[in-house]
């Protein structure tokens, strides 16, 4: 923290040090405005934070590698992880900033509001993938097909639960502060599952299309911070002081290009292309399909003769992997711009500080979470057929038909078919 040069701070004699609450990330509103407006160019501790920052994000790439290399499972476990610990660092900004109105108890229903959400969220994405996993069996395949029968109404149940808890804890003076946080809660509910809903169904679909959005938000971010360290001159936005035009614009070319590079290599492998049909671990074998296949391309003729090549090779999942680029360098980025703004709104400086030079999960998380909407929304409205499918009819009637009915309706369809067959002869 800073001294104050002169003849000290309103309210605070003697000219003493700047204060924080302990355990608290408020940053006084002196201190923003002296250290909030310098570029990194100009900061003179901006290799000791790079070094920290450098280290910090080597393990948590490393980690993250591991992690794909696990496969589905693990990777939709640290989606979890990450879930409970945002959670937890949203759950704790209006606590700190309110101290002195804290409710016994109050706390353990925020978590349990957040744990149905995870049952209701969760329980419809993998519901399909959880009948497949336990088809073989015949006891778990009816307990499983019971669950996923009344599982909107369980969910729904428990909410209700959980509301008549909050109605019953409500005390007098304190409604607004109760009711306030009653919305904040929710509020974090829809900002932590509407992302993490997508996320995980696009691990599903083929870890390609979670891992390739990922990393290319991990690249703008890191490209984004060295161009701005070194050439960093002309401020881009008020709300993040430190970022740069130079920082955008060199972090926008280097994640298109990368897209296009890192699309090709993730595509060689079937284990990052396949998708996952059921909750096992074991690895897939599938045929990668059209999109992961070369395909060559010929030139217009209004390109210039002395250009030396005129056809070529391409997947055409880079194609798609240029937009993922475009949008992950342009607009992604608003997802850190409105966390900035967040935080300045409650005067933080970080949401918290489990990774040293990085702040919190929740600071890593700002841009993804608007890219894991857009990568979803993307692969089912261009990448996914529109059309109907057979593995899609079978898929809706493993989930909705019970094994008796299943049975019944093989036999009269074979019966259909026989019809066929003899009239057509």
């Amino acid at each position: 923290m800073q001294k104050d040069s002169g003849s000290g701070a309103p309210g605070m004699p003697g000219g003493g040090r700047l204060r924080r609450r302990r355990g608290s990330n408020e940053v006084p509103t002196e201190v923003v405005k002296a250290n909030g407006s310098h570029l990194l160019v100009n900061d003179q501790n901006k290799y000791k934070s790079m070094m920290i920052r450098v280290y910090s994000s080597f393990w948590m790439i490393g980690g993250f590698a591991f992690i794909i290399y696990m496969g589905h499972l693990y990777i939709w476990a640290m989606v979890v992880v990450i879930q409970i610990i945002m959670a937890k660092e949203l759950f704790n900004l209006l606590r700190r900033a309110h101290e002195d109105k804290q409710l016994p108890g109050f706390r353990l229903l925020n978590w349990y509001f957040f744990f149905t959400a995870m049952l209701f969220v969760y329980g419809r994405i993998l519901n399909q993938r959880l009948v497949n996993t336990v088809i073989q069996d015949k006891f778990l395949h009816k307990l499983v097909s019971e669950f996923i029968k009344y599982h909107m109404v369980t969910c729904y149940f428990l909410y209700i639960a959980g509301f008549m808890w909050f109605i019953l804890t409500l005390k007098k003076k304190m409604y607004k502060y109760q009711f306030g946080q009653y919305a904040w809660t929710h509020m974090i509910l829809i900002v932590v599952f509407t992302q993490s809903s997508f996320t995980v169904a696009n691990i599903f679909e083929g870890i390609f299309w979670f891992l390739l959005p990922a990393s290319l938000i991990v690249i703008n971010d890191i490209a984004a911070y060295f161009f701005g360290f070194f050439l960093g001159r002309t401020p881009l936005i008020k709300l993040s002081p430190k970022k740069t035009w130079e920082g955008f614009i060199g972090a926008s070319v280097t994640s298109i290009i990368s897209a296009f590079v890192l699309a090709n290599f993730f595509a060689r492998y079937q284990w990052l292309t396949c998708p996952r049909k059921d909750l096992s671990s074991g690895w897939l074998h599938c045929d990668p399909g059209p999109l992961f296949k070369p395909e060559s391309y010929t030139l217009p003729e209004w390109v210039p003769q002395w250009f030396p090549w005129k056809e070529f090779e391409i997947l055409p999942v880079q194609l798609h992997a240029l937009c993922l680029g475009l949008f992950a360098s342009i607009i992604a980025p608003f997802g850190g711009f409105f966390a900035s703004g967040f935080k300045r709104a409650f005067k933080i400086k970080d949401f918290g500080d489990s990774i040293p030079g990085h702040g919190g999960i929740t600071d890593r998380m700002d841009c993804q979470m608007v890219m894991a909407v857009f990568a979803y929304i993307y692969h089912q409205s261009f990448v996914v057929p529109q059309s109907i499918s057979v593995e899609t009819i079978l898929d809706q009637i493993l989930m909705n038909l019970t094994f008796e009915e299943q049975r019944a309706l093989y036999v009269k369809f074979e019966q259909m078919i026989r019809e066929r067959q003899f009239g057509a002869s």
